[in-house]
Order: structure tokens, then C-alpha cells, then sequence
């Protein structure tokens, strides 16, 4: 039976907790919010099957998060881009700047590794070494990625007024 230390009421408590979290996580990877709720799913499955297997209940949050952002990449690998043919223009022509209206539509833009170190650091409040431990990549890595996020965000939102002035 999964989880002899956790009551089903207990793990219950624990992803209700962190669901949004994990949902978070999730769709920083993922395009769709559909598909965030599906990896998210499958991320519930999964943690109540090995729940054996994690041993510190202080631990759960990270844990769950990791398990999310796994299926969520899972997913996104399953998926893959279909491009066809008949719906590529005839003449290669260059992308549009990247301009954004908000800052969460700047996060989005941004490719799906930067956007989960975002997600996770400034959304999530995780350090860079608990995110290190969640996406199983050094901490290193970690940073390089936010470091890059902060530069390119900056970039899409330049010139931009908001909350905080103009950026």
C-alpha cells in the first residue's frame, strides 16, 4: 500500500496544498493550461503510487513539484510540434520582435527552461538550490537560466511603463 507513514487523508491535505504550486510549475512548461491540469493529474498518480518513497513529510512540497514539472516534460516530449506542410509560408520571413504587455506574458514567452527557473524562483519563492534539487540540473545552471530569463525579460519589456515605471 502506498505511503505506510501517510494517511490517504494526509496525502489528500498535502496536494490540496500544493496543487497550485504543482499546477504552476506545470504550466511554465507546458503551452496550454488544459495540458498543465493533465500533467498535474498524472503528477497526483504518480506521487500516491511511490509515496513509500518519500520519507520526509517536511519534504512534500519540493517532492510534488518535482514530480509535476517531470509529467509535465513527459508531456511535452509525447506531444511534440507537428508542422505541416501547406501551413509554412512559401517565403522565410523573420519572427516579429517580441513585444509584451505584462509581465506574465513576457514569463511565457520565454523558452520553457528559463520559464520554469522563473516560475519556480520568483512565483514559487524556491531558492536556486532548492530548485536545482527539483529539476535535477546544478545549481549552476540555475542560475545561468535566471540570469538569462532577467536579461530577455528586460528586453521584451523595455521601454514599457507598469506598476514599477518604466522598465
Amino acid at each position: 500500500m502506498p505511503g505506510m507513514d501517510w494517511t490517504q487523508e494526509e496525502f489528500s491535505a498535502a496536494v490540496t496544498e500544493h496543487s497550485r504550486s504543482m499546477y504552476r510549475a506545470a504550466r511554465a512548461v507546458l503551452d496550454s493550461a488544459a495540458d498543465a491540469e493533465d500533467a498535474v493529474g498524472q503528477a497526483v498518480l504518480q506521487a500516491w503510487q511511490s509515496l513509500d518513497r518519500l520519507r520526509d513529510k517536511g519534504a512534500v512540497r519540493p517532492w510534488l513539484i518535482r514530480i509535476a514539472v517531470n509529467c509535465a516534460y513527459a508531456q511535452r516530449r509525447k506531444q511534440g510540434k507537428v508542422v505541416y506542410l501547406d501551413d509554412l509560408p512559401q517565403e522565410p520571413t523573420a519572427p516579429p520582435p517580441a513585444r509584451c504587455d505584462g509581465l506574465w506574458e513576457a514569463v511565457s514567452a520565454l523558452p520553457p527552461e528559463r520559464r520554469v527557473a522563473v516560475a519556480l524562483f520568483y512565483y514559487e519563492d524556491m531558492s536556486v538550490e532548492q530548485i536545482a534539487k527539483v529539476l535535477g540540473v546544478p545549481q549552476g545552471t540555475v542560475k545561468s537560466r535566471l540570469s538569462r530569463a532577467r536579461k530577455q525579460l528586460k528586453e521584451m519589456l523595455q521601454g514599457q511603463e507598469g506598476e514599477y515605471g518604466t522598465i
